[in-house]
Formats: structure tokens, sequence, C-alpha cells
């Protein structure tokens, strides 16, 4: 357990836990959101906000949990956020100490440039993970050709088929060395580089590397990786160093899928149940 998790003194309040933006969802995808989010306040956040198609802002409101706050954005016809948000954004990010960006954004075009223009302006510790991988395809080195290159934290959440895009080779070729090229892309382009699936790899520039082996098959469902996105946010904005809280983030997603698996079993697991599981699994490393 990150010893920054364990200072809940009486003379703090919520933000000292970080205060996490997610931007995230679609008219299709809406319930990323709502993953990443749950996720990042049951991780300890202090406070969570989303952004969100201004059309879908209310439908958002009613899904969220009640802690949950959002900022209504700018919108294309598809009813994703358009690169004109961006303004808005950029001011909203003033009070904001980490930025989780992708989950079910869509690949539209404007989503797309938008999402390039942050990664590559904004001044925040990110993680980047689905859709935003997706409009990185091509454009790597805008990791590197940032105003913050070096000082800003970029935690990517890529599985093997995103992996294989980013990199423009096999999921194949991908899943035969997954530690060397973890570890390869981490220190090519400056960030941590956490390679989800069956032994998730996490590794970072200075050749750090974690490979977790806790977690089960039935967390290969629809917005397991959402739910992680959220929890690694969390940890980054209550002040974990990077590398562990992607570490930490990776064990303790594993460990709630197992524990709810146990409960509600592979086979009929969702990714809301390793949410409800996050506090007991929490509790458990307390312990």
């Amino acid at each position: 357990m990150p010893a920054q998790l364990l200072r809940r003194s009486l003379n703090v309040n919520k933000k000292d836990f970080g205060h996490v933006f997610i931007l995230a969802g679609s008219e299709s995808m809406l319930g990323a959101a709502c993953l990443t989010a749950k996720a990042a306040l049951r991780s300890g956040a202090g406070i969570v906000s989303v952004g969100v198609a201004k059309s879908l802002n209310a439908t958002l409101q009613r899904k969220l949990a009640d802690e949950v706050m959002t900022l209504p954005l700018a919108e294309t016809k598809d009813k994703t956020i358009d690169l004109r948000a961006f303004s808005k954004i950029k001011s909203f990010l003033k009070k904001v100490d980490v930025l989780a960006i992708g989950p079910g954004l869509s690949k539209n075009g404007s989503t797309a440039k938008l999402i390039r223009k942050i990664i590559k302006t904004i001044d925040l510790p990110m993680v980047i993970d689905a859709d935003a991988l997706n409009a990185l395809v091509g454009n790597l080195k805008l990791l590197l050709n940032t105003q913050s290159a070096i000082r800003v934290t970029k935690v990517l959440t890529p599985h093997p088929g995103e992996m294989s895009h980013l990199l423009g080779i096999s999921v194949r070729d991908v899943q035969k060395k997954r530690k060397n090229i973890a570890k390869s892309f981490a220190k090519k382009y400056n960030c941590i580089l956490v390679l989800k699936g069956n032994k998730t790899v996490v590794a970072d520039k200075k050749s750090n590397i974690f490979i977790n082996r806790i977690g089960n098959p039935g967390m290969a469902t629809a917005g397991s990786g959402d739910v992680l996105t959220g929890m690694i946010a969390a940890f980054l904005g209550e002040g974990v160093e990077p590398f562990k809280a992607a570490e930490f983030g990776v064990y303790l997603h594993g460990f709630a899928g197992d524990l709810a698996a146990k409960e509600k079993t592979q086979i009929s697991l969702i990714a809301s149940d390793i949410i409800e599981k996050i506090p007991e699994a929490l509790k458990r490393c307390l312990g």
C-alpha cells in the first residue's frame, strides 16, 4: 500500500486527495465515463468531475453517483466532444490535479483532434486510454513534442489490440514480447506503459518493471479497462509516485476482480462488480 494513501489525518479536506477530471463518453458509450468516475471515487479521489457532450449531460448526471460533478461541453453532430470545447476544458483544468482521457470518447475526427491538442498542450499528469490511444495512432511523437514532455507524467493503458495499432505490428507479436515491448515503448516515449492482459506489464522510462500475477479471465469484460483508468488517475491525484500509482492500480484492480469473481463467478463478472470490491480490496491491503 503506497504511504500516500495512508495520510488520512484529522486536518485534511477533499482537495488534499486530488481533483480528477475525466474526459470520456459519447452517445453510445456513456457507461465508460460512469465506470471511470465511480472507480476514481472508490479509489480515494477527493473530487471527481466528468466532461461530456452537452446534450448528454443530463443523462450522465442521472447515471452517475451523486458525488460526481459534470462539465457540459461543445459537441459534434455525432454527440461527441468537439474540438471547440478546448478553451473551456483548458480553463477548467486550472483547478484539476490529474486528467483521465479516452474511455468511450469515439473515433470522431473532431474529437480525435481535441484529444491530440490536449495531450500536446496540457501541463497535467494524464492517464491515456481507449479512444485517446486511438487518436495517437500515427501521432506518437506528440508524447515527446509537448510543452511539458519532461515534467508531466503520462500513463498509457493499452490492451494488446490497441498496442498493436500504436506500433503497427500484429497482436501476436505484441503478446510474444510483452515485457520487452512495454519497456522499450516507455523508454522511447518517456511515459509509463501499462500493457493490459494476462500478467499485465507496467514499465517506465527508467526500466522499472512490474508484472501483475493476480486477476482472472472474468475480468475480460466490457468496462474493466475503464475501471483501471479511474483507479490509476485517483492514485496519481492522491500524490502517489507515478510508477507506484500504476503498479498499485493494476494490483488492486486484479485483487478486486478476484474478490468479485469469488462472489459472482468469472462467467457472471461485470466491470461494476470490480468497483464494488475496491473497498474490500483496500481494506485487506491495509490489514
